[in-house]
């Protein structure tokens, strides 16, 4: 199991398990934990509504992708710890990481 913790806009924190192997990305998890975010482009990098913080252990994480990178610099509350939820995969990376919600709620 893959655990991680997300902080909602209230400030209060909940750790997901979530099997190893799942195939789905932090956004698609969060829908399906119930978490009300946007995700207006369905996980193609295009419109910044999954927008996360990264508030602990970010160094596993995988590194930004350029595409990732422009839609990030698009948003004025962007800032080094942030990433979009639809291009980070639910793997070992992301195991003992805290995210903050941070993009447009539904």
């Amino acid at each position: 199991m893959i655990q991680f913790t997300i902080e909602d806009r209230t400030g209060e924190r909940q750790t997901l398990e979530i099997p190893e192997g799942i195939g789905l990305n932090l956004m698609e998890v969060l829908k399906a934990s119930e978490y009300l975010i946007l995700a207006t482009c369905g996980g193609m990098a295009l419109c910044a509504t999954c927008h996360v913080g990264v508030l602990d252990g970010g160094e596993n994480l995988p590194s930004v992708s350029d595409a990732e990178l422009d839609i990030l610099d698009t948003l004025p509350s962007a800032t080094s710890c942030s990433r979009l939820a639809c291009q980070l995969r639910v793997d070992e990376t992301l195991q003992g990481t805290t995210f903050q919600l941070l993009g447009e709620e539904e």
